[in-house]
């Protein structure tokens, strides 16, 4: 990954996205795309959509979401704690002794989510899982007036960002979901750049994933592609305590995975095993059962229905502030929709048969 694409990938890490508040990280996906995107536009949801050969022969849609989980702000209390709901799904016990940011109107505030000390909670207490509404984020401002002051209802929240190398190409942080997917998307367009290729290209940051698949929803119905890949994480279970036989073997730097089942399109999916054998690119194969839980599932229903595939980045420990992937699959994804863009012919038909 050369100097460019790494300063891209931090910064889509480490500045937050809460679904709903994406539009400080869309500038910043506006601004890297200028360099190699023909056109580049924002549509009235928030989706960012970066194009190129937009009168190729068909029209191919390369989607990652932007938006990560995270709170909003409910309630302040007569002491100054704030109260959150949740944006997307989160384990509360993960929560617990987190640093957390209030991204307020005059800048970011610092906080933490905590409990009583372990030596005052009661042995129920103990075994008890708290309710999301009963956690609160404590600011260290002690006048409640001041921190109603500074802190509006509605305020996003999220959890520390920052992005850690851990061994070798191993990196870890709290927004790899889908900062991951996003940079693939994105870097697999910047390596057409200066290329010829068939197809019309339509790259989407994709608004409110984390809330119900929203912002790839209202993208495709205005780009109506003919073929579309949605690029996100999927769980890794090369670590203790998931049963693989039903989750499947997926290991972090081992390739991306390609899913395969009655949400995928079966030739779209040869094709892309094709394309990664073709040019030595390792993947890996998931079976998915029914409509995937990312934007491949509606990106497969938009309109008369579209030739779909889903690429996903294996991830540990997913939708916490660790989760942890290998920057080798991010470069194997990357090329592999690079390579398989450049192989598309005018006429190619994805009819399943």
């Amino acid at each position: 990954m050369d100097a460019t694409a790494q300063e891209f990938f931090r910064q889509l890490v480490e500045t937050p996205s809460p679904s709903g508040y994406e539009q400080k990280i869309q500038r910043i996906v506006r601004d890297y795309a200028r360099s190699f995107a023909d056109e580049i536009r924002t549509d009235v949801h928030g989706n960012v959509i970066a194009t190129v050969n937009a009168g190729g022969s068909c029209r191919v849609l390369l989607d990652g979401h932007v938006d990560q989980i995270g709170m909003i702000v409910q309630h302040i209390d007569d002491q100054g704690f704030i109260y959150c709901l949740p944006i997307g799904g989160w384990d509360v016990q993960i929560l617990l002794g987190q640093r957390v940011v209030v991204w307020s109107a005059e800048g970011p505030l610092p906080g933490v989510i905590a409990r009583k000390a372990t030596h005052l909670l009661t042995d129920d207490e103990r075994k008890k899982i708290p309710e999301f509404h009963e956690l609160w984020i404590d600011l260290g401002i002690q006048d409640a007036v001041e921190v109603r002051r500074r802190v509006q209802i509605a305020d996003p929240v999220t959890v520390e960002l920052g992005l850690r190398p851990i061994a070798g190409s191993i990196v870890s942080g709290p927004k790899m979901d889908d900062s991951a997917g996003l940079f693939v998307v994105f870097e697999a367009l910047r390596r057409l750049k200066g290329k010829k290729f068939a197809p019309a290209v339509h790259v989407v940051s994709a608004v409110q994933e984390e809330i119900g698949l929203r912002g790839a929803q209202t993208a495709a119905f205005g780009i109506d592609p003919h073929l579309a890949i949605a690029v996100d994480v999927t769980h890794a279970t090369d670590c203790p305590t998931i049963d693989k036989r039903s989750n499947a073997v997926v290991g972090i730097g081992k390739g991306p995975v390609l899913f395969r089942g009655p949400n995928i399109n079966p030739v779209m999916f040869r094709r892309l095993q094709e394309t990664a054998q073709q040019h030595s690119l390792p993947i890996q194969i998931k079976g998915a059962n029914r409509g995937t839980s990312n934007d491949a599932n509606v990106l497969q229903l938009i309109r008369s229905g579209v030739a779909t595939a889903c690429l996903g980045i294996p991830l540990r420990y997913m939708h916490s502030p660790v989760e942890l992937i290998s920057l080798d699959d991010l470069e194997s994804a990357a090329e592999l929709l690079a390579q398989f863009i450049l192989s598309l012919q005018s006429g190619d038909d994805f009819t399943p048969v």
